[in-house]
């Protein structure tokens, strides 16, 4: 058995981390697909829709840097399981989503799953580390990083398939029995998710605590540079948007969005399990990360160009093979330099950074695609990141992960 299944096997708290993951990525498809079909036929508009997905990242991104330090100073099992139950609430608040007039309602249920979501991720990627054993690491970040793919290529057809099939309300409750799932896998997690803290040590105010990580980010450049390799794949994420047009320019319909958004799935699923090797050598992870983020911008100019659709779902799979690499590939390499007290508040920052620049794209996007064609849209979301990439490779070219991170005495005096 390979490494990056055995380390499911042997570790049943990684395994519980795991799977619960993937609920949590599961019940937000069962959640949007649904939603997104469903408020155009209510309203009559897809202003809401457009609404729906503004107030999901951003209220997630606004919320990350406060929600990291919850997550390094209260009990990281306690937060996924009570933030899960929370979104759980929210769902449920989808189902009085009945008509025109209730529309506004759907903002609401998003808006709380959002400030779930918010406090749900940085503790459970920031918890990752303290499951696995230091040998299993790289396998563990590569098994761990395949589970958005996983779910955004079963998820998103699942969701659709049964919304199609039996009603959006009824994925709105698989999505909640899910969620309540979640918090039962977390509440199995029997390993300490969090270094031992001193007994009777101050407490951090938010605040400070925010300036804290901040302070350290900015004063460590190998830090620095892998909270800021996200954004490159996130100014491009725009592409998303023109998906279901695209699909119309080529004549495919709603199958061919559902096979744009399953290649987009697929890549993100593939792209950090087959980069385990590069896991295992940190010397090749600041070229990796540059390599990444160009494969994403290439594949979608070669996607601008190129006339035969399935030729067009292969570079869309290739592009976010990148772009799910460069995910695990960061992450892996943060938690090599962060250390476990700071690490909710430096992912968060990152986290944070990534929404930001998806809804920069977005927004971006959504103001000129009634200008200009999908195929321009594609290509200037690949420029934007090829660019980013090659100008982010010349700012760390003289930076190594090879030597070992250390945490200067004064880290939380300055």
């Amino acid at each position: 058995m390979s490494p990056t299944l055995s380390v499911l096997v042997r570790n049943r708290d990684f395994r519980n981390l795991f799977l619960a993951e993937l609920v949590v990525f599961g019940a937000d498809w069962f959640v949007m697909v649904p939603l997104l079909v469903l408020l155009p036929e209510l309203t009559g508009s897809g202003v809401w829709g457009a609404l729906v997905l503004a107030v999901d990242t951003g209220t997630v991104a606004l919320m990350l840097p406060y929600t990291g330090t919850i997550a390094d100073r209260f009990d990281r099992r306690k937060i996924m399981m009570v933030a899960n139950v929370a979104a759980l609430v929210g769902v449920l608040l989808l189902l009085g989503v009945r008509s025109a007039g209730t529309a506004w309602l759907a903002l609401v249920a998003i808006g709380a799953v959002a400030v779930a979501k918010a406090f749900y991720s940085p503790a459970a990627q920031a918890a990752l580390p303290n499951v696995l054993d230091p040998d299993d690491l790289a396998a563990g970040n590569a098994v761990a990083g395949s589970a958005w793919g996983t779910m955004t290529v079963v998820g998103a057809s699942l969701g659709g398939m049964l919304s199609a099939a039996a009603g959006p309300y009824a994925c709105f409750w698989v999505a909640a029995v899910g969620l309540a799932l979640a918090a039962g896998l977390a509440a199995f997690i029997r390993r300490p998710l969090q270094s031992a803290r001193e007994p009777g040590g101050p407490v951090q105010r938010t605040w400070p605590a925010i300036r804290e990580a901040l302070r350290y980010i900015g004063h460590r450049p190998r830090v620095l540079a892998l909270v800021t390799v996200k954004s490159a794949v996130g100014l491009g994420n725009g592409v998303l948007t023109v998906f279901p047009l695209l699909a119309g320019v080529y004549g495919v319909g709603a199958v061919g969005t559902g096979l744009l958004f399953a290649s987009r799935g697929a890549g993100a699923l593939v792209g950090p399990i087959l980069m385990r090797r590069v896991l295992t050598n940190r010397a090749w992870l600041l070229v990796g990360l540059a390599l990444s983020m160009s494969l994403y911008g290439v594949a979608y100019l070669g996607a601008s160009l190129v006339s035969w659709f399935p030729l067009v779902l292969v570079l869309v799979f290739l592009a976010h093979f990148g772009g799910g690499s460069n995910w695990v590939l960061s992450n892996y390499a943060l938690q090599g330099e962060v250390p476990d007290r700071l690490r909710g508040r430096v992912f968060a920052t990152d986290m944070m950074l990534a929404t930001l620049a998806i809804s920069v794209s977005q927004l971006v996007v959504a103001l000129v695609v009634d200008a200009v064609s999908e195929r321009t849209v594609l290509a200037g979301c690949g420029l934007v990141t090829l660019v980013y990439a090659v100008g982010w490779r010349l700012a760390t070219r003289r930076l190594s992960l090879t030597d070992p991170a250390t945490e200067p005495e004064s880290a939380s005096a300055s």
